[in-house]
């Protein structure tokens, strides 16, 4: 009696899908863009990010390789439980968390929130919850960086008083300074992309 290849080829169980697979799709889920968004503005969206990321990651390097210690690098007046290493870390992350919000101004995430929210998740995104925040913010961003620009090379803090010696521009020379405004330059664009993704947003979704 002879064994056929049907029977001797055992069913396999399907197999749960890799950590990396899992991660990749979530990436993707996260940043496809629903349909009717304007290339630009997908490009806009995604741009945000980066242009806060040099910035955080300056931060980071002041922590790890403790480039120029006799700067701030904003850390300011902290309270003394809170030490400025884990508030700089700490600062990077969230202010990266914030600019890719953007993003979902172009994704399916910006219009129906993910299932995994609690009691919010799979509802559908009133326009307005998105378009007030990100014009708010990017009226805010833009005014409030090119104010911190503006008056940084006038010498003077917003308030209008001298610069501080402990200030960055005051305190960094050589490479340093140069790297330090190379990294804080691209904030100078979040205000304005966030308010042209806005726009398609609220354009967009008032179409429909």
């Amino acid at each position: 009696m002879t064994v056929t290849a049907d029977h001797a080829a055992a069913p396999t169980a399907p197999t749960a899908p890799a950590p990396t697979g899992r991660l990749r799709a979530a990436f993707k889920r996260a940043h496809t863009p629903v349909p009717g968004v304007p290339r630009w503005a997908r490009i806009a969206a995604y741009a945000i990010p980066f242009t806060v990321l040099p910035s955080g990651v300056w931060r980071i390097m002041t922590v790890v390789f403790h480039i120029g210690d006799e700067a701030t690098h904003g850390v300011g007046q902290l309270p003394s439980w809170l030490p400025g290493p884990v508030y700089i870390v700490a600062l990077s992350i969230f202010s990266e968390l914030i600019a890719f919000t953007a993003v979902g101004l172009v994704a399916a995430w910006g219009e129906v929130l993910p299932r995994w929210i609690p009691l919010l998740g799979g509802r559908r995104v009133p326009p307005l919850a998105a378009v007030v925040p990100a014009a708010l913010g990017a009226v805010v961003l833009t005014v409030m960086w090119t104010a911190a620009f503006a008056t940084e090379l006038a010498g003077v803090t917003l308030q209008g008083e001298q610069l501080p010696g402990d200030h960055p521009t005051k305190a960094l020379h050589g490479w340093e300074l140069a790297f330090f405004h190379l990294t804080y330059v691209p904030l100078l664009l979040w205000g304005p992309l966030l308010a042209a993704v806005c726009f398609a947003y609220h354009r967009r979704r008032s179409a429909r």
